[in-house]
C-alpha cells in the first residue's frame, strides 16, 4: 500500500530511542522527511542512523518538550529547514512508576508537565502550520493504560487518559481544519522504558528478570512483548493519508491484551 507519505514533513519528539525512533525511522522508510528531537545526545546517532539506512532527510534536534522554548525552536527549525510541517507525533517519557502512596505531589506536578502539558504546547504552536498542510495529522502516543490500568504505574494511568480527553476532543474541534487527532496505545512493547519497568517491578518483587518477562508474556494472548517495528508500522499508518477517514480514534496495539470490547 502506497501511504502517500513520500515528500510529507513529520516531527517525531522523544525520538531518540525506543518507541518514537521506530516510528521516525518508518516515516522515512516511506519517504517522508523527518524531525526528531529528544534532550539526550543519543538523538543525533539516531538522526545519522536512520538517514544512513533510508536516505531521507532527517533532522535532529536536542530539547525539552517541557520546555515552551524548545518546543517552539524545533517547529520553527523544522518549517524552516522543510517548508512545513504536515504531521505532529507528540510522545514523551513515561512517568516514574510507583503506587499512590509512592508518589509525593512535586512528582505528579512535574509528571503532569511532562506527559500532559507537553502534548498541550506541541499541538498549540504547531497548529498554524498543520492548517496549511494539505494531509494534516496529529498523533498522541499515550498507553494502554488508559483502558486498563497497570500495577504500580499510578501517573501513566492517571495522566495519560487526560492527553486521550485532548485528543478526543480535538479530534472533534479541529475537524473543520480537516486535522484528523488519533491517539496510539501501546501495550508491552520491549524497548528501554519496558526494561525500567521491569526492574522497578523486581524490586518490589524479588523475582529474575526472566520471571517478570514471563508474567507480561502470559497476559498477551499472542504469548509475546511487541516489538518497536510492529508499533511504528501502525503509528505511521495511522498518521498516513492512507488513513484520511480515520479521526478521533484511540487504537491499541497490544496483542490483544485489553479485553474490554471497546
Amino acid at each position: 500500500m502506497d501511504l502517500q507519505l513520500r515528500g510529507k514533513v513529520a516531527l517525531v519528539t522523544a525520538a531518540s530511542k525506543g518507541l518514537g525512533k521506530a516510528t521516525a525511522r518508518q516515516f522515512a522508510r516511506e519517504g517522508a522527511k523527518v524531525t526528531i528531537c529528544a534532550r539526550s545526545e543519543l538523538v543525533d546517532k539516531a538522526a545519522a542512523e536512520i538517514s544512513s539506512e533510508t536516505g531521507a532527510e532527517i533532522l535532529s534536534l536536542r530539547a525539552d518538550v517541557t520546555s515552551q522554548t524548545d518546543i517552539e525552536r524545533v517547529i520553527d527549525a523544522t518549517v524552516e529547514k522543510f517548508g512545513g510541517l504536515d504531521i505532529l507525533v507528540t510522545n514523551a517519557g513515561g512517568p516514574p512508576a510507583g503506587t499512590f502512596d509512592d508518589i509525593d505531589v512535586a512528582t505528579w506536578e512535574t509528571s503532569v508537565n511532562l506527559n500532559l502539558l507537553s502534548t498541550v504546547r506541541l499541538i498549540k504552536y504547531a497548529l498554524p502550520h498543520l492548517r496549511q498542510s494539505p494531509a494534516p495529522a496529529i498523533l498522541t502516543i499515550t498507553s494502554t493504560s488508559t483502558k486498563q490500568p497497570v500495577q504500580n504505574l499510578v501517573l501513566s494511568n492517571s495522566i495519560r487518559l487526560a492527553v486521550i480527553g485532548l485528543t478526543k476532543t480535538l479530534s472533534q474541534e479541529l475537524g473543520s481544519d480537516q486535522i484528523r487527532v488519533n491517539s496510539i496505545l501501546p501495550g508491552w512493547t520491549y524497548t528501554e522504558r519496558v526494561e525500567e519497568l521491569i526492574n522497578a517491578q523486581i524490586s518490589k518483587s524479588g523475582e529474575t528478570k526472566e520471571a517478570e518477562i514471563a508474567k507480561i508474556n502470559a497476559k498477551v494472548p499472542l504469548g509475546r512483548m511487541g516489538t518497536p517495528e510492529e508499533f511504528a508500522n501502525v503509528a505511521v499508518f495511522l498518521s498516513s493519508p492512507a488513513a484520511s477517514f480515520v479521526n478521533g480514534v484511540m487504537l491499541q496495539v497490544d496483542g490483544g491484551m485489553i479485553q474490554g470490547t471497546f
